[in-house]
């Protein structure tokens, strides 16, 4: 019943911005730690960033400096704000979440996916 859905993705320009959002709908009681993770076609799904339900956060070395993740606890929503986008970062970037729901106890959900594209 727990569902990750994450938007924002497209195209941009090498240099550009996007910001991608994940919500989390369902029977939630709580989240903890909220990340986002990527996946290019021959590359290993790396983590991308992190944050705890205190607003801990940590960056992959490649992203620091230019991406920001965030949250919303009162929308069950993460962010990811990237700027400064380079042609690596084209991705499929998935969120994840921890997650107790009701009925079925704490969990690691993940969402579908978003592809993000960075080319001119």
């Amino acid at each position: 019943q727990v569902q990750l859905v994450e938007s924002g993705g497209g195209l941009v320009q090498p240099g550009g911005s996007l910001r991608l959002s994940c919500a989390a709908s369902g029977s939630i009681f709580s989240i903890n730690t909220m990340g986002w993770s990527r996946q290019a076609p021959r590359k290993s799904r790396e983590l991308v960033a992190s944050i705890t339900g205190g607003g801990s956060t940590n960056y992959a070395d490649s992203v620091k400096g230019r991406f920001t993740i965030s949250r919303d606890n009162a929308k069950n929503t993460v962010y990811l704000e990237m700027s400064s986008l380079k042609a690596e970062d084209t991705a499929v970037y998935y969120c994840n979440a921890d997650i107790f729901s009701l009925g079925r106890g704490w969990g690691d959900y993940w969402g579908q996916g978003t592809q993000v594209t960075v080319s001119s």
